[in-house]
């Protein structure tokens, strides 16, 4: 069995090391994570003027709160595309050797440039404006394609030495201001002609053409448990031959997975039904228990349940990170890689959570989660009740207990052998 798992880290770690050395993934999946404090602000925003409670609405609304939360959301969550523009432009050029912060610049111009204008009469006069209708979730793709396309470019371009060089002697702030002037104009031109192109187009514009045919179709399929279990399934067999396999999966995946709970997000603060289950929120709320593996309620079977002082050791030392999400002391100290043993559990815990978790939030057992991305630490529990339910943090402390029951058998085998290596030399001595 080791060497059926030797041969498949031969022949999954180059497949899997490309998509984790890949420049263009590696951009978006920065981008969209130096996103997480915006998204949770707006979340926490959007949680404190919803909250279902009578007495404490009737305050918000009366005190006007409530007006001041929802201007906090809308310049948050609702300019989430806006914003990934340009951290995702900048990184592309950063990928490659181009540090500038003008690339994220022209990026978020190129986004607006190609976002159509909506048009409002009153009194006769007319006016233009951009709405927020493409600035949040729905126009994430356009932001993540766009990011891509501008940053390479400004790269390319300021590589090949289309940049306006400045005598020596003026300061470097100068020279690096009007080093980015050239691209600037090739980017604008390209992104105008796009415009026109699309105008003349029963779509009208680049927006609602990736959002039907590209965004759409594949959030419909990775929002399904289906493709959520597939993406699990793999990760945590690349964890298995020595990959962090969850890197690889969120770096493919969270495009997907942010604008569905983007979409929950919107939903939840405009007091309209949730339509999304699986999604990056789902991920680190239930599945992820402690980690890859979903190890806390193996951590706890360690810290209460082991005889070896191998493993209680090791359970008291991880239990504080463990509850944070955080693992890799069991992981590594267990251990988890090329262990025939743990992966059986290590596979199937988090799955079996996942399809746990998704059968009681279709039936309503717990409410759809509202979306909100927490930053990796957030504790068990504090994560569910800031999701919108303290049902939702309930359900997180039954599937850690499920999660103890699977790893159960396999931990006491791990457990007695830990043990009867310890005793021997006693044994031996007597």
């Amino acid at each position: 069995m080791k060497f059926n798992l030797e041969e498949l880290q031969k022949k999954i770690m180059p497949v899997a090391t490309s998509f984790s050395n890949n420049k263009y993934l590696g951009s978006v999946m920065e981008g969209l994570t130096s996103l997480m404090p915006i998204i949770l602000v707006g979340a926490i925003a959007t949680l404190l003027k919803n909250l279902p409670f009578a007495p404490y609405q009737t305050f918000v609304t009366s005190t006007g709160i409530s007006q001041y939360l929802s201007i906090l959301i809308n310049f948050t969550t609702d300019i989430i595309s806006l914003l990934g523009v340009f951290l995702i432009a900048w990184g592309a050029a950063k990928k490659f050797d181009v540090d500038s912060p003008a690339a994220g610049l022209f990026g978020v111009v190129a986004f607006l440039v190609l976002t159509p204008l909506a048009v409002i009469e009153k009194d006769g006069n007319t006016a233009n404006y951009i709405s927020f209708e493409w600035l949040g979730a729905t126009g994430l793709f356009v932001s993540i394609i766009l990011g891509i396309f501008v940053g390479r470019l400004y790269a390319y371009l300021v590589q090949k030495g289309l940049v306006i060089k400045m005598p020596e002697g003026v300061p470097p702030t100068i020279t690096k201001s009007f080093a980015g002037l050239i691209p600037g104009f090739i980017i604008s031109a390209v992104v105008l002609a796009i415009k026109v192109i699309f105008e003349n187009t029963s779509y009208g514009s680049i927006h609602s053409f990736i959002y039907s045919f590209i965004q759409t179709p594949l959030q419909g399929l990775g929002g399904t448990i289906w493709a959520f279990v597939l993406v699990m399934f793999v990760a945590h067999l690349l964890w298995l031959v020595g990959l962090h396999g969850m890197l690889v999966a969120i770096s493919v995946m969270m495009p997907i997975w942010m604008a569905l709970d983007l979409k929950n997000l919107e939903a939840f603060n405009a007091g309209l039904p949730m339509q999304n289950i699986p999604g990056f929120a789902f991920l680190m709320c239930y599945t992820l228990l402690g980690g890859s593996g979903a190890t806390l309620g193996l951590n706890l079977l360690m810290l209460f349940k082991a005889k070896s002082q191998r493993y209680k050791t090791l359970g008291k030392l991880a239990i504080a990170a463990g509850i944070c999400g955080i693992n890799e002391p069991i992981i590594f100290g267990t251990p988890v890689i090329l262990n025939p043993l743990m992966a059986i559990p290590f596979i199937l815990t988090p799955i079996i959570l996942s399809v746990v978790a998704y059968i009681a939030t279709a039936i309503g057992v717990v409410p759809p989660l509202m979306g909100a991305m927490m930053p990796l630490g957030t504790p068990i529990i504090v994560s569910g009740l800031l999701q919108g339910s303290w049902r939702i943090a309930v359900l997180q402390i039954v599937l850690v207990i499920l999660s103890a029951v699977i790893y159960y058998p396999f931990f006491k085998i791990a457990d007695e052998n830990a043990y009867e290596e310890e005793v021997k030399p006693a044994i031996k001595e007597s």
